[in-house]
């Protein structure tokens, strides 16, 4: 090869060479809480979402705000606590925790070391919405059910997309699940890869659901924008309460040992 015909390639293998790079590169933790400050969850990661309005799924308990009973860090862990109490007009309380005002993300890697709560009429959730409110409401914004667990159902755990295409209401949601006992006595990592191209979801590393960007319009893709982190144990609701609610079970606590989020998913 002569001289000016390599020079001429050598911008094409400088690019080559960084895009090789980037591949190679390591993921880069980019948020997390390790839970090990004892006291109420960190006011600069988390707030609280409160009230005992239904949550619009007919949920029984009143979310409470900054209330060590229903949300506090113990031994290394977020207990997020529902109980059985009088509080505001109903007759449960618990905690819903967000990071909405605080952190949101655009793609990356979720991942959550979490013990469940097991009773009937528990309805514990990881979970993530928009927040491009020019879209309208919910399902506009986009859903992404990291896991959702429902106590008369124990050891099945579920994920879950929603948006204006493929929602509950319509019957048309798009989801996985996988029956995985022990996930009330053990801790289980709850994880999704969020791409441009797809969702993908896990338990312990395994994939179980995948939804791909079919390449539409915002209503079946509406996960190219920034999303908000939310955890919560409900009471009873349209789901949860299918079977009624078992009020000697309470109090039931979601435990959760870390959050981490990655700019990718980890090799």
């Amino acid at each position: 090869m002569n001289s000016a015909r390599a020079f001429q390639c050598l911008p094409g293998l400088v690019l080559l060479a960084a895009v090789t790079a980037a591949a190679q590169a390591p993921a880069r933790l980019v948020w997390s809480d390790e839970f090990d400050r004892p006291g109420l969850p960190d006011p600069a990661k988390w707030a609280y979402q409160t009230g005992g309005h239904g949550w619009g799924n007919q949920e029984k308990q009143y979310y409470t705000e900054a209330r060590a009973e229903n949300a506090r860090v113990a031994n290394g862990h977020l207990l997020i606590t529902a109980r059985r109490e009088a509080f505001e007009g109903r007759e449960y309380t618990s905690a819903r925790l967000v990071t909405a005002g605080r952190q949101t993300w655009r793609y990356g890697y979720f991942e959550i070391r979490a013990k469940l709560p097991c009773g009937r009429g528990t309805w514990p959730a990881i979970w993530m919405l928009g927040t491009d409110t020019s879209l309208g409401k919910w399902p506009a914004i986009g859903e992404i059910d990291i896991m959702e667990h429902v106590g008369h159902d124990p050891g099945r755990v579920h994920a879950t997309i929603h948006c204006t295409a493929y929602n509950h209401t319509k019957g048309t949601q798009k989801g996985g699940f996988l029956q995985a006992p022990g996930v009330c006595a053990d801790f289980h990592v709850y994880a999704v890869n969020w791409t441009p191209e797809f969702l993908e979801f896990y338990l312990d590393g395994r994939p179980y659901f995948r939804f791909a960007n079919e390449g539409k319009t915002r209503a079946e893709w509406p996960f190219d924008q920034p999303f908000y982190l939310l955890l919560n144990v409900a009471v009873g609701g349209t789901w949860g309460g299918q079977k009624g609610v078992d009020d000697e079970a309470f109090p039931r606590t979601l435990a959760i040992d870390y959050v981490r989020v990655y700019d990718r998913k980890p090799e």
